[in-house]
């Protein structure tokens, strides 16, 4: 206990604000009533929504005259996929399970809503057992065409 010196006296402070508390506005004007130096700064364009300002590329589509758009798998394929189906006794659910796609898929191709994939077309093909793009699918397609 020799070593102990009475004399030193420990001053505990507190700890000063952390970032958050320095920038809340109670403790600015708590600043301000002391009369301590204040910094503020403004953030240039700060939370605004990059995605929505206007670019080359977006003025070149506003000019554009022609309409775009995917093309869709015609309604004619749609129903050789639906008449396979049925005559092989599937639902859209057994069809999608056994291609593991969600029926929602096989509904679209069905309505003539989906954008043509060829994986899941070739999956719907094999499944079948029929080519949706056979020759009378063709035909039918290309008479309709030319009326």
């Amino acid at each position: 206990m020799a070593e102990s010196d009475w004399d030193t006296v420990t001053v505990l402070r507190k700890k000063g604000p952390t970032a958050a508390q320095a920038k809340s506005k109670q403790a600015i004007v708590t600043a301000q009533r002391r009369g301590e130096e204040i910094e503020t700064t403004k953030k240039w364009s700060a939370g605004q929504n990059k995605q929505h300002l206007v670019t080359r590329n977006t003025a070149k589509l506003d000019r554009e005259t022609e309409e775009l758009h995917h093309d869709r798998v015609p309604l004619e394929v749609g129903k050789v996929i639906q008449k396979g189906r049925q005559d092989k006794g599937l639902t859209q659910k057994d069809l999608a399970t056994k291609i593991n796609e969600k029926p929602q898929v096989i509904g679209d191709y069905e309505a003539g809503r989906a954008i043509p994939n060829n994986q899941v077309m070739g999956k719907i093909e094999r499944a079948i057992g029929k080519n949706t793009v056979d020759k009378n699918v063709e035909d039918h397609h290309n008479a309709a065409t030319v009326v």
